[in-house]
């Protein structure tokens, strides 16, 4: 088949932007064949670009000959564009069709397609997952990571309104951030070098010239954990401010998430209605809950829990029975946190860190961070790691290091709160976990 160029056609809409008060102006769409129904007389091609789909009408014997023999080559995903009348009808249900003058044939797909790109017939995760590029361009995934732009593009707008510089700091590092043995490796030059676990380090040296930081961008774990909230490489949005305490940044987090909440509610009903999902607005304050509490709480659930150790997924669960919605937990052990979080003054055996859950899912992860240089390399020598690794760290608490506090959000994990999905994987666009290195 001879495929067409676009010469000088250039795009006038989005199938979004053709309305019935548009009825008679000539337009032009670019997108993809979504399906094609042919009636005999007539034909029907429903044309899809990244806002939505729209009805090509051929008339056959009403139509150009040109255009009814390109219509006749057409299949399932081939790029087209196309160049037509607007007609009002009360027979589609966005009350509008195009009569085409002109098709062109960008390029052709294979005639059987990996997965089913109308969603009538559903894939299993993994057969979608390896066809990902044809995956997204159905709706109902589509409609994920558009809400994830929206939530994104709010919590910038909120940090910026707030005085917080975006920042981008180095994903090869020389030590662990967060010790532990959740680290990939790789080899830079004849050294050794780690993909970063967070931006937490640098981010703490920035205050002392920024103040308020913040950093969007991927991160990197080595999770053994292969469940549906994990993986190996996520992203983060972090910030940082000079001058503040966990109170401080608790009451920030709160604003953006609800800042958040609301601005896709707003801006994205077509996506929500089409995940079929319906969230509320947080009220905020949310609720506070010490580690303490939470064990007082599950001993009542039937769950007993020694103070100091781990709370695991299930015990959250039966937590999530008694606070379905977002919460807080602070005052956590000081041995269950990193390093970097600060032993509070009047109970050192717990600390101001914190975590911000939404049932049973951990979504932020923050607190006061130890500004004092020997107690920093105190709490280093008590998870274990060597203070002369973190060297070039240390040495900044050497030039007034603030009182400083901050939080880290999983961006996947928000996007699963707003879009109502069970699997990580479904807001990633090309996830990577233990079991999964392509696409």
């Amino acid at each position: 088949m001879n495929l067409d160029s676009l010469g000088e056609w250039s795009r006038t809409h989005y199938t979004s932007n053709v309305t019935p008060d548009i009825d008679g102006q000539e337009i032009t769409l670019f997108g993809w064949v979504q399906e094609i129904r042919d009636l005999g007389g007539i034909r029907f091609i429903i044309m899809q670009d990244r806002e939505g789909t729209i009805q090509i009408t051929i008339p056959k014997k009403r139509i150009a000959p040109e255009v009814l023999a390109k219509s006749d080559l057409l299949q399932k995903r081939f790029s087209l564009a196309v160049k037509g009348n607007v007609k009002k009808t009360n027979m589609t249900p966005r009350g509008v069709e195009i009569i085409p003058n002109a098709i062109k044939i960008l390029n052709t797909a294979i005639e059987v397609l990996p997965i089913d790109i109308t969603g009538k017939t559903p894939a299993l995760i993994e057969a979608r997952l390896d066809a990902r590029a044809l995956d997204l361009t159905q709706d109902k995934v589509l409609a994920a990571f558009k809400i994830q732009h929206t939530a994104l593009n709010a919590i910038r707008d909120y940090l910026f309104e707030k005085g917080f510089l975006e920042v981008h700091t180095p994903r090869i590092i020389a030590s662990a951030t967060e010790g532990g043995a959740e680290l990939f490796s790789v080899k830079y030059f004849d050294q050794k070098a780690y993909l970063a676990q967070s931006p937490q380090l640098y981010k703490e040296e920035l205050t002392l010239s920024f103040e308020k930081v913040f950093e969007v961008g991927p991160f990197f774990r080595a999770e053994e954990s292969h469940t549906r909230r994990h993986l190996s490489e996520f992203t983060s949005v972090d910030i940082e401010q000079a001058f503040a305490n966990a109170e401080d940044v608790m009451g920030l987090l709160e604003q953006v998430i609800h800042h958040v909440c609301v601005t896709v509610r707003e801006k994205c009903a077509t996506e929500l209605s089409a995940l079929k999902y319906k969230f509320e607005v947080p009220e905020v304050p949310f609720k506070r809950l010490t580690y303490t509490k939470v064990l007082e709480d599950l001993k009542v659930q039937g769950v007993t829990i020694l103070w100091g150790e781990d709370i695991p997924t299930e015990a959250f669960r039966e937590l999530a029975k008694l606070y379905p919605f977002f919460y807080f937990i602070t005052d956590w052990p000081t041995h269950a946190k990193a390093f970097y979080i600060k032993p509070r003054d009047d109970k050192p055996e717990v600390c101001e860190g914190f975590d911000l859950m939404w049932r049973y899912i951990e979504l932020v992860s923050g607190g006061t961070r130890i500004s004092q240089k020997d107690q920093l390399m105190q709490r280093m020598q008590e998870k274990g790691l060597n203070p002369e690794s973190f060297k070039y760290h240390l040495q900044a608490f050497d030039y007034g290091m603030p009182p400083h506090a901050g939080w880290a959000i999983g961006l996947e994990r928000l996007t699963m709160i707003l879009s109502g999905k069970k699997n990580i994987r479904e807001v990633t666009l090309f996830p990577r976990d233990r079991a999964r290195l392509t696409p």
